[in-house]
């Protein structure tokens, strides 16, 4: 996707973000520590991205965008946050698929791999897709070490409405207790995402509220509007 007034528009969680040459230089013109400049330098000299960060309501109107990055173990899981000018970003993308990151070099344990696998299933099943991120995304993307013994796996899911949600969640639910920690969250065409298990438990009346997170912010909801289908599932735009 090309940069531009409607890439401004359409910022969402997890998004990445590629900055052009001159957002490179007036960044590493900021009065940084060593460390930092270290890391910086080596994202800018491989074209890797930059995540979007949660975005204070004022940044939309200042033509602001807030990004971060969490580096490896090489630089002590280091996370990094900063402004940037909306227009210094050249272009957008997403975290890897499920579908992607298995079709990659990706050294993994035999453990490992039959919950990724098992997951896969899982999400052809329920006719969804998702995105990887947290420390399998980022090693994937990077090609640094992220990954520590029992890392979770994390990635947000987009479906069309509630009936996909809940049957995501219950295959979910159904996958084996052993291997790492499955944390999806679905996100609705609205925009609002939710930790699966949360939804779970929120549907099945065990809990009257449920905690939504948004590009601005998070809000404990009882209603069911922030959940509705309103657009076909999918990337946003």
């Amino acid at each position: 996707m090309k940069a531009g007034r409607s890439m401004l528009d359409t910022l969402h969680r997890h998004q990445l973000v590629d900055l052009g040459p001159q957002a490179w230089a007036d960044l590493l013109e900021r009065p940084w520590d060593a460390q930092a400049r270290e890391i910086l330098t080596h994202w800018r000299d491989h074209a890797l991205p930059l995540v979007v960060a949660r975005q204070p309501a004022e940044h939309a109107a200042a033509g602001r965008m807030a990004l971060g990055l969490p580096a490896p173990g090489r630089w002590q899981r280091r996370r990094m946050g900063f402004d940037v000018a909306r227009g210094a970003a050249i272009g957008t993308r997403e975290f890897p698929s499920l579908d992607e990151l298995m079709a990659s070099p990706l050294a993994v344990s035999d453990a490992l791999w039959q919950a990724l696998d098992s997951l896969q299933q899982r999400l052809h099943t329920a006719g969804a897709t998702g995105f990887v991120f947290g420390s399998h995304g980022w090693q994937c993307l990077t090609g640094l070490p992220y990954l520590r013994p029992g890392s979770d796996i994390d990635l947000w899911v987009p479906v069309d409405g509630a009936e996909q949600g809940d049957r995501l969640a219950a295959l979910l639910q159904a996958m084996p207790q052993e291997g790492p920690r499955v944390d999806a969250e679905l996100v609705f065409p609205r925009g609002w995402a939710v930790a699966w298990r949360e939804w779970a438990a929120w549907r099945a009346g065990r809990v009257r509220s449920v905690l939504v997170k948004g590009l601005h912010g998070v809000a404990l909801r009882e209603d069911h509007e922030w959940c509705a289908s309103a657009a076909a599932p999918g990337v946003p735009a």
